[in-house]
């Protein structure tokens, strides 16, 4: 069972979200004894919100994180249903590895079409301190 850290935190398409939502992904990790597994969290994150911001043509997206047993679970919903689309890319490029990296990082991630929109995520395991 995952327990949800409130309802979400609303982001607004601007400069430096990418910036809060590491920051907020960080910190709620931190509050439940999970700081070793910010730098990958942190990452993925990233990822989604440029992939939304990019993609989605919304203006404002909710963060949604949650724990489990052994798990936690970031959640990115925006405004489209359009669905996001896993390509591997030529080495060369230099853009379109987001969900790759999502893909090859998280250990489970995917995608809910919601009533409005759609929920994208991913899932990491991890280990409580004892």
């Amino acid at each position: 069972m995952l327990s949800p850290e409130g309802d979400g935190t609303p982001l607004v398409a601007a400069p430096g979200v990418t910036a809060h939502a590491r920051r907020l992904t960080l910190s709620a990790l931190e509050s439940w004894g999970l700081g070793g597994h910010g730098e990958v969290a942190e990452q993925l994150v990233a990822e989604l919100v440029a992939n939304a911001v990019r993609h989605t043509g919304g203006r404002t997206f909710v963060l949604r994180l949650l724990r489990g047993s052994g798990r936690i679970r970031v959640e990115l919903r925006d405004p489209s249903r359009a669905l996001p689309c896993l390509i591997k890319g030529d080495p060369e490029d230099e853009a379109g590895r987001g969900l790759c990296l999502v893909d090859e990082l998280a250990d489970r991630w995917g995608v809910d079409v919601l009533s409005r929109g759609k929920s994208v995520w991913f899932e990491l395991k991890v280990r409580i301190a004892a």
